[in-house]
């Protein structure tokens, strides 16, 4: 069972940030998951609509200009980074999941991707592109070359098992909420690996091991990696 450090390492490191990505691959997790969001023509990385949780900015990002943006503080003395500054870490190193968070710049995400990884093609097949929304994923679906695709869903699984052979997506990505081993045995016999969000305690990963799924998200990616090597 492959490990993705969430956000970075966020069970150790402020989520999103470099420092957080770094974390994740020092201790040694297979990927790293990302959230993906435009400013001002810029790739952000950063989950929430507003600054308010993570940074000691507030308000809305949107009503922020790029660069007071990146000069607030994220945790730690760490700052906002973009998309090209965590490819640059992860390159080579790593596999990554870019979860676009916004409607509308999947196109854009593909051509910074491609930009970033010029220099190193054959790390793209790495590259795991998602989103919530369903237009975004259609995209990113369409567009993604040789990167991966994996669908996440809020549906019904039914619906979304049949969207994501639709889409040709290689994973279907459920949460811990509704894992469910019939479900994922389906999803395996349909060609889909199954990716579960957000497993960080030893019953979740157990429960996780126990119903054959093929790679986590974690808080703690060492928790899953110890769990693994001991399991």
């Amino acid at each position: 069972m492959r490990v993705y450090g969430h956000r970075g390492a966020a069970g150790h490191r402020p989520e999103n940030t470099l420092a957080s990505v770094r974390h994740a691959l020092a201790l040694g997790a297979d990927g790293v998951e990302i959230d993906v969001c435009l400013l001002d023509d810029a790739l952000i990385v950063l989950h929430d609509d507003t600054l308010d949780r993570t940074t000691n900015g507030q308000g809305p990002y949107k009503s922020w200009d790029l660069t007071a943006l990146r000069a607030l503080d994220a945790g730690d003395g760490e700052r906002i980074p973009l998309l090209e500054e965590v490819i640059a870490l992860a390159i080579d190193r790593a596999e990554l999941n870019i979860e676009v968070k916004e409607a509308g710049i999947a196109e854009l995400v593909i051509a910074r991707t491609l930009a970033a990884t010029a220099a190193s093609p054959a790390w793209r097949s790495r590259i795991l592109l998602s989103s919530f929304d369903a237009p975004t994923s259609a995209v990113l679906a369409r567009l993604r070359g040789a990167m991966r695709f994996g669908l996440l869903y809020e549906e019904p699984f039914e619906a979304a098992l049949q969207r994501a052979l639709t889409l040709k997506a290689q994973s279907l990505h459920m949460s811990l909420e509704h894992l469910d081993a019939a479900h994922v045995a389906r999803a395996h016999a349909e060609g889909l690996a199954v990716y579960v969000y957000t497993v960080n305690d030893p019953a979740a990963i157990a429960r996780c091991q126990a119903a054959a799924v093929d790679a986590v998200f974690s808080d703690y990616p060492d928790r899953v990696l110890a769990a693994r090597q001991h399991g």
